[in-house]
């Protein structure tokens, strides 16, 4: 598959650039897409959450009524769940969410979120670029000369690069990843995937 690289002006530089079959046009596996998907938002969960239960209440353990004959049910101490101010039954208590998945099957779902968006026309090359310092405003420019600036962008880096980092951090909508690190979620979640040239290799390597 060719597809022409742009400059940051949105124009086109007369060349093309042949984007990997076997990573840009494979069958998409949706159910692998699935599965990594899941596991990154399980894996971002942080299992912190908690609940009081009965015996972890602060309160007096007294019976607050005898046991019979008042003509309502029977109740134990102040800290009964059913009472306003009591413990919460079978509440949730920390843990871990973290799952395991097989590195080829992360690498299917990859390959096939990559495709997914390639066979929708959502994929563009342009040239790497950088800034001399930090800037969003400069940042918001390119995506605008782009036509991608109201959309949620994914912008692949072939290395780190801070200033790009930090220029595209303050727009809510863009997202800033280096080719090694793209991950499956990232791909779903971004309407456009712009790749850097430099990063085209960067994934044919990543695992």
């Amino acid at each position: 598959m060719k597809i022409d690289v742009l400059n940051t002006n949105g124009e086109s530089l007369g060349r093309s650039i042949e984007l990997p079959e076997n990573i840009f046009a494979v069958e998409p596996n949706e159910h692998a897409v699935y599965l990594a998907v899941k596991h990154y938002l399980k894996n971002q969960r942080q299992g912190t959450h908690k609940a009081k239960e009965r015996s972890e209440v602060a309160g007096s353990t007294r019976k607050i009524k005898k046991q019979k004959g008042t003509g309502t049910a029977r109740a134990g101490d102040i800290k009964n769940p059913l009472f306003r101010g009591g413990g919460r039954v079978f509440g949730p208590r920390p843990r871990a969410y973290n799952s395991k998945l097989n590195a080829k099957l992360k690498k299917v779902a990859r390959n096939s979120a990559l495709s997914s968006k390639a066979l929708g026309g959502n994929v563009s090359v342009v040239e790497d670029f950088t800034f001399d310092k930090p800037s969003t405003k400069s940042f918001v420019e390119v995506l605008k000369n782009l036509k991608v600036s109201e959309q949620k962008v994914l912008l692949v880096t072939g290395d780190y690069d801070k200033n790009l980092y930090l220029s595209g951090r303050n727009f809510p909508k863009v997202q800033v990843v280096e080719a090694r690190n793209l991950n499956t979620y990232e791909i779903m979640n971004a309407n456009v995937l712009l790749f850097a040239e430099s990063a085209l290799n960067g994934i044919s390597t990543a695992e």
